[in-house]
């Protein structure tokens, strides 16, 4: 959308907060989501507040109105308008309606992946397959002997980032996997030592603690846990329980185990170690060209006609460009 432009929604709130202008007025900071993605907005003290959930439809002031103090997680009717702050763009909410939650279940009012479940779930069993023996029956006891596939295939892979709505861990992980296996390959060729059942493996594996770390309510939010902890951490000591119980061979499990903790690249993004290995480093790689190629895919599909330019945008630290394609095609 673009500054000026009207819009009207139905979302669920995934983050309400109260706060004072300076002139002493009460504001509040609305992030919310639909089926098209996350908005973050403000809804001013001018804002007019509606709880709609039953005849007579009343207005509220939200401030003294115990039904707005807890919104997250709740479906919204927002009325509002684009406008622009410093250069960025800004969604001001007019107005905020507390809708019937029965007529307007918060489930269908949030973002999914926009690949199929099906299609990814053909992907994700494909990329097992092509595992070696011992790797191969190792996926298939952690995802589904031990019922891990029902969670980790609506579980969010964030909850602002990157792949933030429902089926987003599956379909982030199996990205991350395709494009490993292409970089090991790719390195083979080049005479380069890399083992392909642990380069898939370590990629299916390498988010395994997010299963902990965020819960959908139904918008995705972080655990105390997954705050306190990291989906890192979490994430190891979940596969460690996993590998001792199946019993994984020690030269795979440290093999497996080292991707997992190591493949945020550095130390300052949360890993303890860095990827040393041939494997490590291609998930790592991969994990991040699909981190940044989705900010860079959601900043563009933002920006209105004409515009080559993005916002700022903080998950990536960059603008980012859209061109015409640059060979004319």
């Amino acid at each position: 959308m673009a500054k000026d432009d009207k819009f009207k929604v139905l979302a669920v709130v995934m983050r309400s907060s109260m706060k004072r202008d300076k002139n002493g007025r009460y504001y509040w900071d609305l992030g919310v989501m639909d089926s098209d993605g996350i908005i973050d907005g403000k809804a001013w003290s001018n804002a007019q507040w509606w709880d709609r959930r039953a005849e007579p439809e009343q207005i509220k002031e939200p401030a003294e109105y115990d039904a707005f103090k807890d919104l997250v997680g709740k479906t919204v009717g927002l009325v509002g308008q684009v406008s622009e702050f410093r250069g960025q763009q800004q969604y001001n909410f007019n107005a905020v309606s507390l809708m019937n939650q029965a007529t307007f279940p918060p489930h269908r009012h949030v973002q999914r992946s926009p690949v199929p479940e099906e299609t990814l779930e053909r992907e994700f069993l494909g990329l097992v397959d092509e595992c070696d023996g011992p790797v191969r029956e190792f996926l298939r006891f952690a995802f589904f002997k031990k019922n891990l596939w029902e969670e980790f295939s609506v579980c969010p892979a964030a909850v602002s980032h990157h792949h933030a709505y429902v089926g987003g861990l599956l379909e982030h992980t199996v990205a991350v996997a395709r494009t490993a296996k292409g970089i090991a390959e790719a390195g083979i060729l080049g005479g380069y030592k890399a083992d392909l059942s642990v380069t898939i493996a370590g990629a299916l594996l390498h988010d395994l603690g997010k299963l902990d770390a965020y819960r959908l309510t139904p918008v995705p939010v972080m655990t105390v846990a997954g705050t306190f902890h990291d989906h890192i951490a979490i994430g190891y000591g979940k596969f460690e329980s996993l590998a001792r119980e199946f019993g994984l061979e020690e030269r795979l499990f440290m093999a497996l185990g080292h991707i997992i903790v190591s493949h945020h690249g550095c130390r300052e993004y949360g890993s303890p170690v860095l990827p040393a290995t041939p494997e490590a480093m291609a998930v790592s790689a991969a994990d991040e060209i699909d981190f940044r190629l989705f900010c860079w895919k959601n900043a563009v599909e933002q920006m209105e006609e004409g515009r080559e330019i993005s916002d700022y945008n903080h998950s990536a630290q960059r603008r980012f460009w859209r061109q015409e394609s640059p060979n004319g095609a």
